[in-house]
């Protein structure tokens, strides 16, 4: 910045003995200050000053030039970096955050922040910070030599500049503000009617609502689009009376000289440099004033940004090993009571079990009757407000839940599949040119899948779409279960995968499940109790309690 405001300088300042040169040559020559150049460049006469002057003004103004582009590539590049920084430190903490705080918030508010608000910060805050810095670094170096040149002229039009700068902030600041949270708030809106809308397609296809969520997104879009345009124009606006009225400034300045008995040869040195030195001016506080605009127009995004950013990560997320909590003997649930939050209902009330190593358990009961919120007790990610979980006598607690989640493999009744091959969704998470695919092939065996693999033409490497698009239910499923293998976990939690399911499929993954080694222990929970009939424990939850515990046979007579 200090660079370039010495370029601009010398730039400005060679405009003058450029035009002197042009207009009044002899002087020029005869000056005593251009007297040790002109002797060291070996010039007799005043027509020979012509060309190296031109060459000097011409060097001049291309170092400024140069100068000037150099400035905005760091600016850009500085900005953009740390913007990458902002946008990995978001995501790196939102995926550090407890399950808690995930099932509180809304994907949306999160995919926004990391998409456009960070950009917003980027463009609206970052850029235009450093904007006004060097603007204003610019402008006093410019305007300290201008001020030398012609001081009056120079003190006017900074007052009456800077009146008009002055009195559009005051004007439009709360403006400003006020469509910045509406930006805020609306572009949140519109990426959660995007995320419905393309989420349900099938249900808006089939029932034809396809106007309603038009009608829904431009409620939020036109708003959003009104707010940017009005912020836009509030920081371009001044720029044009001001570029008017310094037109008409240098004009009557230019009549003045005129009238002078010099006449306007002699004063057209001092002129042009006025008139370069306004050229180079005007913009920078027209960049200044839009870049303060620009600000405040983004403030409600930076505030959102950084709300992301003051995510506390846990003491874990440091450690490069998490060692695994010895798992030799059972399982205990001790007085779990749990719920949501201080003004919810309770979800679970007084819940004693113990799961044995090695045994298969079940849990069955109604909707709502508290068994997937059980079962994220025991993977670790929920904490029971009331009791504990403890492994082989080891309470689990924030401080070691990471090394009890080394034993745990989960099998949902939606299994996620990235747009990737069949091996890489195996191997979920490893980087590709780490994955065993020796252990993919067994894993993929264990789950029954991996004759239907062999049958296919690319085999591992078919890329299984969108969500696992181009596979059916079934086979999602037991890709989901040779997930949870490949992970050598020795407690595998099947969180009803197979209520989505046909008969025919769900006997098969059933059978696939059945086949896995006598060594891992099996927690099931499932809507239709014939699917458990081979589980050594069946719990039967109703309303956050525990109403029966027993074996198959147990739970089908009490019906």
């Amino acid at each position: 910045m200090i660079l370039a405001s010495f370029s601009e300088m010398l730039s400005i300042g060679a405009v003058l003995p450029f035009l002197s040169v042009l207009t009044s040559p002899q002087q020029f020559f005869e000056h005593s200050f251009v007297q040790p150049f002109i002797e060291v460049l070996g010039i007799k006469s005043a027509d020979q000053l012509l060309l190296p002057v031109t060459v000097i003004f011409g060097l001049a103004t291309l170092i400024a030039g140069g100068m000037r582009l150099m400035l905005a590539w760091v600016v850009t590049r500085l900005a953009y970096a740390t913007g990458a920084d902002l946008t990995i430190s978001i995501y790196r903490r939102t995926l550090y955050q407890p399950y808690s705080v995930h099932i509180a918030r809304n994907s949306s508010n999160v995919i926004n922040t990391m998409i456009s608000k960070v950009n917003e910060t980027i463009n609206g805050t970052i850029i235009p910070a450093i904007t006004i810095i060097s603007s204003g670094i610019l402008l006093l170096f410019t305007l300290t030599f201008l001020l030398v040149i012609e001081t009056k002229m120079m003190l006017m039009a900074i007052c009456g500049f800077g009146l008009i700068y002055i009195f559009n902030i005051k004007i439009f600041s709360k403006v400003l503000i006020n469509n910045s949270q509406r930006i805020a708030k609306e572009n949140i809106k519109v990426v959660k009617l995007l995320q419905e809308g393309l989420g349900g397609i099938r249900d808006i296809l089939l029932s034809g609502t396809q106007e309603f969520y038009c009608k829904l997104y431009s409620k939020s879009d036109i708003p959003l689009r009104r707010a940017q345009g009005t912020n836009i124009f509030l920081g371009q606006s001044p720029r044009f009376v001001v570029e008017a009225l310094a037109m008409v400034l240098l004009a009557f300045f230019a009549y003045f000289l005129a009238l002078q008995s010099g006449g306007i040869n002699q004063s057209l040195p001092i002129i042009g440099v006025l008139v370069l030195g306004a050229q180079r001016i005007l913009p920078l506080i027209q960049q200044a004033y839009y870049s303060w605009s620009s600000i405040q127009s983004t403030r409600a995004s930076v505030a959102d940004t950084l709300n992301f950013l003051d995510q506390s990560m846990p003491e874990y997320a440091k450690q490069l090993e998490i060692k695994s909590l010895p798992f030799q003997k059972q399982i205990e649930l001790k007085q779990i009571s749990f719920r949501y939050d201080s003004n919810s209902p309770w979800v679970l009330k007084d819940i004693n079990i113990t799961i044995e190593k090695g045994s298969q358990v079940g849990f069955v009961g109604s909707t709502g009757s508290g068994k997937s919120t059980l079962i994220d007790i025991v993977m670790g990610l929920l904490q029971p407000e009331k009791g504990c979980l403890a492994v082989d006598a080891q309470v689990v607690t924030l401080d070691n839940f990471r090394s009890w989640q080394n034993h745990i493999a989960h099998v949902p009744q939606s299994i996620f599949l990235a747009d990737t091959s069949i091996e890489e969704n195996i191997a979920f998470g490893i980087p590709k040119d780490q994955i065993d695919f020796r252990r993919v092939k067994l894993s993929a065996k264990k789950a029954q899948i991996a004759e239907f693999i062999e049958t296919l033409p690319k085999k591992y490497q078919t890329n299984v779409g969108e969500r696992g698009v181009k596979l059916s239910g079934g086979q999602r499923q037991r890709i989901g279960i040779a997930r949870a293998l490949y992970k050598q976990a020795d407690v595998l939690i099947f969180d009803e995968a197979t209520s989505a399911l046909d008969d025919g499929t769900e006997r098969e993954v059933m059978q696939a499940i059945n086949n896995l080694s006598d060594e891992l222990t099996i927690i099931m929970i499932a809507h239709r109790r014939t699917t458990l009939k081979n589980c050594t424990q069946i719990v039967e939850l109703n309303d956050g309690c525990i109403r029966l515990i027993g074996n198959y046979q147990d739970i089908v007579s009490d019906c």
